[in-house]
């Protein structure tokens, strides 16, 4: 009797704890944990009866035929659980598969009838004086129990059968099959077959293991189908007991030396106080030596986990130093395949209208065009959920991504139109858990951000290799077109040079006839005949520095362009040029202010170009200046430079244009309008020539207030 009560004790914690750890399982469903729960009770009891039964003195009968109440109980209780399990995991999807079902539930039926007829008639046992003797009850009981047990079989047979397709799912319900045909076994013999065989009933207390292979063998199948991970509860037991242990050592270790050391020299009270602060201190220190177990069991158990964080800081990582579209969707698969543990994964992405792109992990199916336009429409049906493949009602979209072995289907939302498709295939060790799920519609929003960006940064490529090729056309007409305006360009500036050295020589002549017959070599000339003789050799004068200008401009554009060097006095120079548009000026109602500076030194410089850009400024002055106003003439040395400067207050250059003036052929609108004949030449040599000479042009304008225009010539 010992040995069955140390038995029965055994099995019934076994099966207490099994319960416990099944009922607080939150991943598992309810109708899977309370019909689990029946079975492995259902047993307990069985054996638990068995045992009272034995030992009983009084009511033999009854608790003899009590005792066949719990196998039919249990058969049911485990046909239920097997259906909930089907039922969870969706495995039947044809009406064949459906019908399948009903045979063993009818001979599963039967059987509970035979076995509920027989204990109701009380058949089973007929009480005589030398002990109980199994009547015809007993045989009806057994064939009804065969029965109830065939038809367990034969359902659990069916579901591996429906479960192939899901290994996972397929080696859960292979751990049920051969559980069942084990315990089955097992509780025949020992419960059947050896008290037939041998007439008595004291082989019946090994039959109380049944329970045990039960209540384990289903908790090893409901881990393997993924509901439930009994890691973690050993891990932590680890941890508790590791922890427990070492707050054990430590007290004992204190205890000792306190005791050693203090205790025989102290009193009750000093020895309580000693109690209470080592029992403060163990308080104190339980969490962080907790803490370091649970990383220690953590480091050694699960290596292989992830941790949310780490996760997202790593995927982040991913998403940030790549713009590449497809290298992108590449590395986020494989990294999330890596770490959710799916045999593949992969993305489907539309990029316009009627092109997408398709990449992931080796082992990813591409997923065609027309699948994709139906999963959008269930997707829009049910706003954009996360689709678990065994959680689907809709057999065609079940069948689908079955088809294309999706067990995890994220769809990618951006403004109520479907981005595309995150796909994960099945997981390799157990199924998705519920952490898994949140991290997925956690990552939702970065994927498609990421995936945007990647598409806008593509379509930026694809525009810009567009525009490459059509630049690149451009490019090669224009350059076409520039060679020839070159060729035009130096025709141009041949003829310029040409027709400036034809024109100089007539000039010349002129001009000294001109000058001639002013000053009266040819017989006397009147005021009215000197006035316009002047002006004849004014616009002469105008003619050969416009033709100097031209020459010179051709020869910056051959090369030509060479400065003379000579020692100058420009104070002497500035005077020069000045009296000599005194009679301009006047005619104008206008008057240059000049005071020449007492001692300025000798520069080094080309005499002609310089008077050339001080006529220049001088001139544009003249003509660009409001009537009756004075323009100012400067010039004085600065530092190591020698500094001369025009100031009128004529019309000024408008601010947008003051960037340009110094350009060839440029000129300003205001000044096109004052004066329509300018050639835009004269502040594009002028600069020329200064910038040749080292020095630096002088400019400043207010549009309609005047302008200042001069250089700075270093002395050196």
């Amino acid at each position: 009797m010992l040995i069955e009560l140390g038995l029965l004790i055994l099995t019934n914690t076994i099966t207490a704890v099994v319960c416990l750890l099944t009922l607080f399982a939150a991943r598992v469903p309810m109708k899977i944990r309370l019909s689990l729960v029946l079975t492995i009770v259902s047993l307990a009891l069985w054996q638990t009866f068995v045992y009272v039964s034995n030992v009983t003195q009084t009511n033999v009968l009854f608790w003899n035929h009590f005792v066949f109440v719990w196998p039919g109980l249990a058969t049911l209780a485990f046909f239920l659980f097997m259906h909930q399990l089907n039922e969870h995991h969706r495995w039947h999807l044809s009406k064949g598969g459906a019908y399948l079902q009903l045979v063993p539930l009818i001979i599963l039926t039967l059987g509970i009838l035979l076995q509920a007829f027989s204990i109701s008639t009380g058949a089973i046992f007929v009480e005589t004086p030398a002990g109980l003797v199994r009547g015809l009850g007993y045989v009806v009981y057994v064939v009804g129990l065969i029965m109830s047990l065939a038809a367990v079989i034969a359902y659990t047979v069916i579901s591996y059968r429906f479960s192939l397709r899901h290994p996972t799912r397929s080696a859960a319900v292979k751990t049920v099959f051969y559980t069942v045909l084990a315990a089955i076994v097992y509780g025949l013999i020992a419960n059947v077959v050896l008290p037939v065989v041998s007439g008595s009933q004291q082989y019946a207390v090994l039959g109380i293991l049944t329970v045990d292979i039960f209540a384990i063998g289903f908790m090893l199948s409901v881990m393997r189908s993924g509901l439930m991970n009994f890691k973690i509860y050993v891990v932590r037991g680890i941890a508790y007991a590791l922890s427990l242990t070492t707050l054990a050592l430590v007290y004992g270790v204190l205890a000792f030396l306190v005791s050693r050391l203090f205790l025989t020299s102290l009193d009750s009270p000093a020895e309580l106080l000693v109690n209470v602060s080592l029992a403060l201190l163990l308080a104190f220190i339980f969490q962080p030596i907790k803490r370091f177990f649970d990383h220690v069991t953590n480091r050694l158990f699960y290596r292989d986990q992830y941790t949310s964080e780490a996760f997202f800081a790593g995927l982040n990582q991913i998403l940030g130093t790549t713009s590449s579209l497809r290298y992108l969707l590449e590395k986020v698969s494989d990294y999330v395949a890596q770490a959710l543990k799916a045999e593949h994964a992969g993305f489907f992405i539309y990029q316009d209208e009627t092109h997408h792109i398709t990449a992931g992990t080796r082992h990813y199916r591409k997923l065609p065009s027309a699948d994709a336009q139906a999963l959008t429409v269930y997707a829009i049906k049910h706003d954009y959920e996360l689709m678990v493949t065994q959680d689907i009602t809709d057999h065609a979209i079940k069948r689908l991504l079955m088809s294309h072995r999706i067990e995890v289907l994220l769809p990618l939302e951006r403004s109520g139109d479907i981005l595309g498709y995150f796909m994960l295939g099945e997981h390799r060790s157990g199924g998705y858990s519920y952490r898994d799920k949140r991290v997925l519609r956690a990552i939702d929003d970065e994927l498609v951000i990421a995936v945007q960006n990647a598409l806008s940064v593509q379509e930026i490529r694809d525009l810009n290799a567009n525009l490459e090729q059509r630049i690149e056309r451009a490019t090669k007409e224009l350059r076409a077109s520039n060679a020839q305006l070159q060729r035009l360009d130096e025709a141009k500036d041949e003829f310029i040079s040409m027709a400036s050295h034809q024109l100089r020589t007539p000039l010349t002549s002129i001009k000294g006839y001109i000058s001639m017959l002013m000053e009266g070599d040819v017989g006397p000339v009147s005021n009215e005949q000197k006035h316009l003789l002047r002006e004849a050799f004014i616009s002469s004068e105008r003619m050969v520095r416009l033709i100097s200008d031209f020459l010179n401009v051709s020869r910056l554009q051959t090369g030509k362009f060479v400065i003379d060097r000579r020692p100058v006095d420009l104070a002497r120079l500035v005077k020069h040029e000045l009296e000599s548009l005194e009679p301009s000026a006047a005619a104008r109602g206008l008057k240059f202010s000049y005071k020449p500076p007492k001692s300025l030194p000798k520069l080094t410089i080309d005499e002609n170009k310089i008077q050339q850009v001080v006529m220049n400024f001088s001139d544009n002055a003249l003509y660009y200046s409001k009537e009756k106003t004075a323009i100012k003439v400067s010039l004085k040395k600065v530092g190591d430079t020698i500094e001369f400067r025009v100031m009128d207050k004529g019309i000024g250059v408008p601010k947008a244009q003051q960037s340009h003036l110094f350009n060839k052929f440029f000129r300003a609108t205001n000044a096109r309008q004052q004066r329509p004949d300018g050639t835009g030449v004269g502040l594009f040599l002028a600069k020329k020539v200064i910038d040749a000479h080292g020095g630096e042009i002088i400019f400043e304008s207010v549009e309609g207030k005047g302008s200042t225009f001069g250089f700075r010539l270093p002395i050196a």
